[in-house]
């Protein structure tokens, strides 16, 4: 038998109540990584990329919200039968989330080594020796200079990057299936940047760990992802190869985001922006949420809302439009 997917979620459904109303913020995502693969999720910033990734991980228990979801499994194992207890016990050891301010997701208060070093005495039961020497063990495989010395700092006295780079090694600490890396490189100089999603990658070849990079940058989802799926305004509007869907989008909002990145090699005057802006969460148009953005909306564009079907049977592309096959038949023409 084949072995199951990392990671398979069926229609995702997150919602927010504020003031009596229900926000849709994510609205039917269905996502699968298979182990060892790195998939991109785009999108500009508010079309639900890091709500999706916290219903993953199962945080988002606060008042007033609803997390809805068809199927939701970490390899093979069924996330909504368990109990509360038992997925807090999966993060940590089996997925884990990157996020994208390091210094707001380390305690201020404690060493770095007691923050690495609770991963492995909680999950794992070691004595604290062996915590510290494993953590010692963990940021060096990261990178950082002279851990065996640096374990005992805190988070303030490292520079941006090298706190990233300790967030990384908390999250490989226990070889987990199932990584996601939340804008894992905002605020970086390039060159950090380029270290970062290096040892990420590195990491997924070398333990086999599927990665869910979201992202807003497509020059950082083609470095490194394998697939890539577009999201906006909380819902994935095109999937597929990673390389195909940048040759030949079939989406106009994938196609957009592509005309928007600077072409070195023929620059133009000004730099192409989308225009308009993504809806407001709690005023989604009735058909396509793109479509008032889109030059190629037509009236079933603004009545209907496009399902996210397959281009081709067994193609593994996926595209939410009315229009696909003419932008694909444009492009080949």
């Amino acid at each position: 038998m084949s072995e199951p997917p990392v990671l398979e979620i069926r229609d995702l459904r997150v919602t927010f109540t504020a003031q009596g109303r229900e926000i849709p913020a994510v609205r039917g995502v269905d996502l699968t990584i298979e182990r060892g693969q790195t998939l991109a999720l785009l999108g500009e910033s508010g079309s639900g990329k890091s709500v999706t990734a916290k219903a993953i991980m199962g945080l988002l228990d606060r008042p007033g919200t609803q997390v809805r979801c068809a199927a939701a499994r970490l390899g093979g194992r069924d996330l909504l039968a368990m109990s509360e207890e038992e997925r807090r016990e999966l993060r940590g050891s089996a997925m884990t989330l990157v996020f994208q301010d390091a210094l707001s997701a380390l305690n201020p208060v404690l060493s770095i080594g007691d923050q690495i070093g609770e991963l492995f005495r909680v999950h794992l039961g070691v004595s604290r020796k062996e915590a510290r020497a494993r953590s010692i063990e963990m940021l060096t495989l990261v990178g950082i200079p002279a851990a065996a010395k640096r374990v005992d700092d805190y988070p303030h006295q490292f520079s941006g990057g090298m706190r990233q780079r300790i967030l990384v090694a908390m999250a490989v600490a226990l070889e987990p299936d199932l990584i996601i890396a939340d804008e894992p490189t905002t605020a970086l100089d390039v060159t950090v940047q380029a270290q970062i999603l290096e040892l990420i990658d590195r990491l997924r070849r070398e333990l086999g760990t599927a990665v869910l990079l979201i992202t807003h940058d497509l020059g950082v989802a083609a470095e490194v992802s394998d697939r890539v799926a577009v999201m906006y305004a909380g819902r994935i509007v095109e999937s597929g190869e990673a390389g195909e869907l940048y040759d030949l989008p079939a989406h106009p909002y994938t196609a957009a985001l592509l005309a928007a990145i600077p072409d070195l090699d023929a620059p133009a005057s000004e730099l192409r922006a989308i225009p308009g802006a993504p809806p407001s969460p709690a005023q989604v148009p009735p058909g396509c949420s793109f479509a008032p953005r889109c030059d190629r909306a037509s009236e079933l564009c603004r009545t209907t809302r496009p399902p996210l079907v397959p281009l081709t049977a067994g193609s593994g592309r996926y595209a939410a439009c009315h229009h696909s096959e003419e932008m694909l038949d444009a492009a080949l023409a």
